[in-house]
């Protein structure tokens, strides 16, 4: 069964001298604000600092003065983000950034990025750019294009990993696998010492985990099938340095790294990426709007031809 795992991104940062903190708002808000994209809230954790939701299409986090929220499959996250806009006002936003990646099957999405991003214009001046080769893994990322200029410690980190290895892809699509069991074949309790935990298992497969602590976060999506097997990670932990982990366990085929204001991406992909891996591209941009964003793309070579896999031809789950 194919399953569109590539998540499209928004990022809202708010002025709290305009708009109440956005921890005080109703859960009612943000659970309408995840159904306009087609998702549910399955649960929910929190501390001080923090809200995080874990969705039915991955997560939302909301903390006092921005919310995160990341969506998969076919589910319309520019729908939540106009909902945003039209219920607590322009002037209550600060900055907006918004990111789609390459999807598998593109034709299958309700819009596109350029769909999307004229929905955008129509509130707010912005800028578009894409990261990465067009053929190939790329990121594109619109952002309000105003005064707004980040603070360079504002740190945040993905790391896409794609065709894992067919171990971890059939070990991940074991049936009645637990919560427990795919933390401890990821090695959450490493990665993520400390940390309150939410966690959900998909039927018949497929895990999504939120993690805050203070004011940090991490969240996993998994989607492990082997005809479309992709694993996200994004946090403003450095997955930079927890990419050796995260790679010896998954061994992807190929991955990507993204990063915002890591001013040493360069020399940290250098010194962390296992030695197997050849970079395809690397790519940095200042954007207007202060932020400092580098991506980079990685393959595992393969002295093999891949060997052939049979395509569903029903129509039904798109998987051509």
């Amino acid at each position: 069964m194919f399953f569109e795992g590539s998540e499209k991104k928004a990022e809202i940062l708010v002025n709290p001298n305009t708009l109440n903190l956005l921890t005080d708002i109703d859960n009612e808000f943000w659970a309408a604000l995840v159904n306009c994209c087609h998702a549910q809230i399955l649960s929910s954790i929190e501390n001080e600092h923090c809200k995080a939701f874990l969705l039915s299409e991955s997560s939302l986090f909301v903390w006092h003065d921005r919310m995160l929220i990341l969506t998969c499959g076919v589910t319309q996250l520019i729908n939540s983000v106009d909902y945003f806009v039209k219920h607590q006002g322009k002037d209550a936003i600060t900055h907006l950034i918004y990111q789609r990646k390459n999807e598998y099957f593109a034709q299958a999405q309700p819009s596109c990025f350029g769909d999307d991003i004229k929905l955008l214009a129509s509130h707010f001046p912005g800028k578009a750019y894409r990261f990465g080769e067009m053929d190939s893994h790329h990121n594109y990322v619109f952002h309000l294009d105003n005064d707004f200029v980040a603070d360079k410690s504002d740190k945040t980190y993905e790391l896409l990993a794609y065709q894992i290895s067919e171990q971890a892809s059939q070990h991940l699509t074991q049936p009645n696998l637990s919560a427990e069991e795919i933390r401890a074949y990821l090695k959450i309790d490493e990665l993520l010492p400390g940390f309150t935990i939410d966690d959900f298992v998909f039927e018949p497969y497929g895990y999504s985990l939120n993690a805050i602590k203070d004011r940090e976060y991490l969240t996993i999506h998994v989607t492990p099938q082997a005809d479309s097997s992709y694993i996200s990670f994004e946090s403003n932990l450095n997955l930079v340095a927890l990419a050796p982990q995260i790679l010896a366990v998954l061994a992807p085929a190929s991955f990507d790294l993204m990063s915002f204001n890591e001013a040493d991406f360069a020399e940290q992909i250098h010194a962390a990426i296992p030695s197997q891996y050849v970079s395809k591209s690397l790519v940095s941009k200042t954007l207007t709007n202060g932020y400092l964003v580098n991506f980079a793309n990685f393959i595992l070579p393969s002295e093999q031809f891949s060997a052939p896999i049979e395509l569903d031809i029903s129509g039904e789950n798109h998987a051509l």
